[in-house]
């Protein structure tokens, strides 16, 4: 293991520090839990509160859309683990404004466990408590039961559709609503390259060949749909879009967005050659591409891979995609 790191046991705690020393004007920890990231943009009373949790390991996600117009604080883990019961449910306190937090995350066992804990402790607290479940990557899963499916990269499309719709005033039921009409018009589908090291274990925890890429693979080290031969840019990309398009039909007059995210160790210079045969597939349907994100927006600490995700947009998704919000990471000002 070769990494810029101290103790491993600190690493979580270091890195939130780190990202407070840079970022102190807009979010910082809660004072009572120093694994709860907060947002400290103004908000209006009553404006519905949105939390999601999860483990580190994947900056940006999930800690780094704290902001205004999108996340009102994270719940934080150690790597690749779900934080604890205690550390959600705090999170949910310090976002109640008044009518109601939802709790938006992906679908995975432990943070689904801490979730329903933390909501039961909300609720003895007559902080009224929603959920919804990111479960967009198409590998983990067949259509067929969709509902058990990872939560990925689709993620961040979720955060930024309900924080628009809390920013504008909906109430707990419309922004809930508003997050699953969004991740039914999102899907994922990803690749890697190579496997990572969780500071703690300091070997990776899974082995690809120099020659080899795994079609599918999630962005713990879960097991992929199939190891292959390396491939070119345009054959992967052509390998990503098929899949997905076969569920979202894009078609004639269709806008979508798209994002190519890096998983940690993946230039942007290949991500944008991935890109560029991605928008000619796009637009080979008919359709056409609204603020294409391009970067790392999920990570899987230095893993070498991408993941595709495309979400498809009518005229309310769009309008609430192309709202502004502003965190550390992530901002629509440019837009």
């Amino acid at each position: 293991m070769k990494k810029i790191i101290n103790d491993p046991e600190n690493f979580e705690r270091e890195m939130l520090e780190g990202i407070c020393a840079a970022y102190g004007d807009k979010v910082g920890l809660l004072e009572d839990d120093p694994k709860v990231l907060v947002s400290k943009y103004p908000v209006r009373d009553g404006k519905v509160g949105i939390v999601t949790l999860g483990g580190s390991g994947h900056l940006p996600v999930f800690l780094g859309y704290v902001g205004q117009g999108m996340l009102d604080a994270c719940a934080v883990g150690n790597v690749f683990a779900s934080p604890s019961a205690k550390v959600m449910t705090d999170a949910i306190r310090y976002a109640d404004h008044g009518n109601g937090v939802l709790c938006l995350y992906g679908n995975y066992g432990g943070d689904k466990l801490n979730t329903a804990m933390a909501r039961e402790e909300a609720d003895f607290d007559d902080i009224e408590t929603a959920e919804v479940i990111v479960a967009d990557d198409i590998c983990s899963s067949p259509v067929e039961t969709k509902e058990n499916r990872r939560g990925v990269a689709g993620m961040v499309y979720a955060f930024k559709i309900a924080g628009a719709s809390a920013d504008n005033g909906d109430d707990l039921q419309t922004v809930a609503a508003n997050a699953e009409k969004a991740l039914a018009n999102i899907r994922t589908m990803g690749a890697a390259l190579t496997p990572c090291i969780v500071p703690r274990a300091g070997e990776p925890g899974f082995t690809i060949g120099d020659d080899e890429i795994e079609i599918g693979m999630g962005i713990h080290g879960e097991p992929g749909i199939e190891v292959r031969k390396m491939i070119t840019a345009d054959e992967l990309a052509e390998t990503l879009f098929a899949p997905i398009n076969a569920e979202l039909q894009l078609g004639e007059g269709d806008e979508c967005s798209v994002m190519i995210n890096g998983l940690g160790a993946t230039p942007l210079e290949e991500q944008f050659i991935l890109y560029r045969k991605i928008a000619q597939l796009i637009e080979g349907c008919g359709a056409s591409i609204v603020m294409p994100h391009v970067g790392e927006f999920a990570t899987s600490m230095e893993m070498a891979g991408v993941s595709l995700t495309i979400f498809k947009l009518d005229a309310q998704l769009k309008e609430l995609l192309l709202q502004d919000a502003n965190t550390p990471f992530y901002t629509t000002a440019n837009k």
